[in-house]
């Protein structure tokens, strides 16, 4: 949150108070997570407008707190002309700390300089006092961590446009407390602006951040201003992929030259801005402010700037035609300085030496680049040869003349596999990596966890061991991810998919599959832990990168509609789920007829299973009971009787059967569906608490809650122990012991638990869920004694 911003409320809002303290406010200068900034009034002992940060009355985490007060002190040591001086603090009457600021009237740098077509040179002459600002902060021990444009704001003067650096909302100091409280980023959390942040803060340690992470920033900054764009766009790559890749040091930003030329129609608007035409805006980039931008945002802070001052400095330099320290001191670049300064004879002289020397270097970095393509391409294909080869000979294991008679089946081809490949491929691990993944996958399909996990595993150690690309290893940890999901290990398939993704995208465009892959793994994850919003977010940019590469009718974004549907079900909103359901079953049936002779395959399975879903959460029985048992009978062909797949459907339709009345029948096929469940993926899984939780409703139906209860206290236990604090399965488990309990008679029991339930599903569900109108119909039966 900035300290000063344009108006966002007018002055009679209704939520900004009169007065706070000895001043009068006046209107909401800017809001954020932390507290809101006003323009007030001080009438005595002087007349003047200033702008007034106070702590939201809601909030009271004690982290708030000390950061709010870590500011305030900040501020108060700070006597720099472009710093935001602190005038005054307090309480207000309700006991929320506040502090009183200098009022500045300005705008964010960025659109001063673009308001005004300010040229190169004026904005490097703007730049300089940020610099030299933030160089006094770090002198009295403060770093700032969210410098961006927002935070440096440009005022009008007598004296000229006047930077002033603000919000030191979550500095740090540097060798001392600035506080009683210590102030310290909560490890696993990044603060800061992702675009703006530096390496170190994006591994979210916050135990290794110094002065230098405030360098990369203001280079952030000043690449910004002299091109137009940042270094590299989080919202072009996505911010999980961005600090992923930050977090690495893999995020290879091009100079700002090589960045304006690839801007195409952008480059004569951007060079209007900047009071000039392209070639020259071009020219001006090129050379020292390539050097210089480049120098400040080394992901390496040994190769930075060491101070804010020594970036001022080389800008300084730059300006006054004298060598930069960011540049290399070759004799060349020295004489064509000196002769900028004196003759315009030696100036062209000056000039071959350096196009000799720059064209020897682009052609050497040229055909480094195409030999190493060159060999690339070699190893690709050498690896594919190889892969090729060793499928063909395993696959001959079916060849009747050498089986003799026996049956092979797919399970016993995969073993054979996979310890051909241990030993016969133990020298070639770039096709031993690849084909590991392969037979892991193909593993995991057959619901064989253990098995795929140890050949994942295997997989990842030798894409490591030899270097593979980020494309690669991404591929290996989504798979691998995938495999601790199914598994009911949602942290940690959380945590290796979120690396996938990094990873994924990394690789830039051609990895696109492989992003879309990683992504659609972790949605899924977070739909597990009852984070919607999050899962949502990820499936629609999945279902964009997909329609953008494949077409809005590619099974890809039939699987991607189905994730999202599935999130819009479990929120208690089964008709807007329908509506993504039909889209998938439409895209999968198309794709049917088109291959493999009309044969349905299971992604069909998994549509209409889900559409069944959507169906019978709107109350239309017979029509889901009719999707369930089509889907049952297309993976029981596919994968078999015994797979966790069918053990789904087997629940499902047991769910529907228990719910038409025949609840015998219903109980007898949720115990199948647990029998398979235990057998393939363990019994705390939360899908062995569903169908325990279905069968326990089965026999409270009954009038047999002793039955149930047992089961439903298990179930629950599984749940608490696989799912996210507050997830709304949860809740169903306390709504079904509750009204088990109310059965039994034990009515105390009973309202604790559905109040439980209620709680939790306000909070996670919403406001209109039948869910929770469910819970409070159970608790009004419970007051009357029903």
């Amino acid at each position: 949150m900035s300290d000063v911003t344009q108006p966002t409320v007018g002055p009679d809002a209704g939520a900004a108070p009169l007065w706070i303290g000895p001043y009068r406010v006046l209107r909401v200068l800017g809001e954020g997570g932390m507290g809101v900034v006003y323009e007030a009034e001080q009438t005595t002992p002087i007349h003047r407008r200033v702008a007034l940060k106070v702590v939201r009355a809601e909030v009271t985490s004690r982290e708030v707190i000390a950061r709010f007060a870590a500011e305030r002190q900040a501020l108060a040591v700070m006597t720099h002309e472009a710093i935001a001086k602190v005038l005054d603090a307090g309480a207000s009457d309700t006991g929320q700390p506040y502090f009183v600021m200098e009022l500045v009237r300005g705008v964010p740098i960025t659109e001063y300089c673009d308001a005004r077509k300010l040229s190169t040179r004026e904005r490097i002459a703007l730049f300089v006092p940020v610099c030299q600002a933030v160089q006094h902060a770090h002198q009295k021990g403060v770093i700032h961590r969210d410098l961006k444009p927002s935070n440096v704001l440009v005022a009008e003067t007598d004296a000229g446009p006047a930077p002033k650096v603000i919000d030191f909302g979550i500095a740090k100091a540097v060798d001392r407390q600035l506080t009683e409280r210590t102030l310290v980023t909560q490890f696993g959390q990044a603060m800061g602006t992702p675009a703006y942040m530096s390496p170190e803060q994006a591994e979210m340690s916050g135990l290794d951040v110094d002065t230098r992470t405030d360098v990369y920033s203001l280079g952030v900054m000043l690449y910004e201003l002299l091109v137009g764009r940042l270094p590299v766009d989080p919202a072009e790559v996505g911010v999980f992929g961005f600090l992923a890749r930050l977090a690495m040091r893999a995020t290879d930003p091009p100079a700002p030259s090589a960045k304006y030329d690839t801007l195409a129609g952008d480059r004569v608007a951007l060079a209007t801005l900047r009071h000039t035409d392209p070639t020259t805006l071009r020219r001006q980039l090129r050379g020292d402010l390539d050097w210089i931008v480049m120098k400040a945002i080394e992901a390496d802070r040994n190769l930075r700037y060491e101070t804010a001052n020594g970036l001022a400095l080389d800008l300084a330099r730059h300006l006054a035609d004298e060598p930069v320290q960011a540049r290399p001191p070759t004799a060349a670049y020295r004489a064509r300085k000196f002769v900028r300064r004196n003759t315009a004879g030696v100036v062209a002289a000056g000039a071959i030496v350096a196009a000799v020397a720059a064209g020897s270097v682009a052609a050497t970095a040229g055909l480094v680049r195409a030999r190493r393509a060159a060999a690339q391409a070699r190893e690709e294909a050498a690896t594919a040869q190889q892969v090729s080869a060793f499928l063909t000979g395993l696959f001959k294991v079916s060849d009747p003349n050498r089986a003799r008679g026996a049956s092979i089946t797919a399970r016993a081809i995969l073993d054979s596999g996979a310890r051909k490949v241990a030993t016969d491929l133990a020298g070639q691990p770039l096709v031993q990596a690849r084909l590991m993944n392969t037979i892991g996958d193909v593993y995991a399909e057959l619901g064989l966890y253990p098995e795929a996990e140890q050949l994942l595993d295997g997989s990842l150690v030798a894409r490591r061991r030899s270097g593979a690309a980020p494309g690669d290893l991404a591929e290996t940890l989504t798979s691998l991810g995938s495999v601790y999901g199914l598994q009911g290990r949602s942290a940690q398939a959380e945590s290796t998919l979120r690396t996938a993704v990094g990873l994924a995208e990394a690789g830039g465009a051609p990895d696109t599959a492989r992003t879309v892959h990683a992504l659609r793994a972790l949605s899924r994850v977070y739909l597990e832990q009852g984070r919607y919003a999050t899962a949502d977010t990820l499936t629609r940019r999945m279902i964009a990168l997909l329609e953008r590469s494949a077409g809005p009718d590619s099974p890809g974004v039939a699987e991607a509609t189905v994730n999202l549907a599935i999130s819009q079900a479990e929120q208690g909103r089964p008709a807007d789920a329908e509506v993504l359901f039909r889209r998938a079953v439409a895209i999968r049936e198309a794709e049917t007829r088109a291959h493999a002779g009309g044969a349905p395959g299971p992604a069909l399975g998994r549509a209409v299973s889900n559409l069944g879903g959507a169906v019978y959460e709107q109350g239309r029985l017979p029509e889901a009971e009719a999707l369930y048992r089509r889907a049952l009978a297309i993976d029981s062909t596919v994968f078999g009787p015994a797979h966790p797949t069918v053990a789904r459907d087997l629940s499902n339709l047991a769910n529907v059967r228990d719910n038409r009345g025949a609840h015998e029948e219903a109980i007898a096929l949720y115990g199948r569906a647990i029998a398979i469940w235990e057998r393939t993926i363990g019994p705390d899984h939360p899908n062995v608490a569903t169908a325990l939780t279905g069968m326990a409703e089965a026999y409270i139906t009954e009038r047999r809650p002793a039955d149930a209860l047992p089961l439903l206290r298990r179930a629950l236990a599984a749940r608490e122990h696989t799912l996210a604090p507050g997830h709304p399965f949860i809740a169903t488990s306390y709504h079904a012991i509750g009204v088990a309990e109310a059965q039994l008679g034990d009515t105390a029991a009973a309202a604790a638990d559905l109040r439980r339930a209620l709680a939790m599903r306000e909070k996670a569900l919403d406001p209109t869920s039948y869910y929770t109108a469910l819970t409070l119909a159970a608790l009004g039966d419970l007051s009357r004694g029903g």
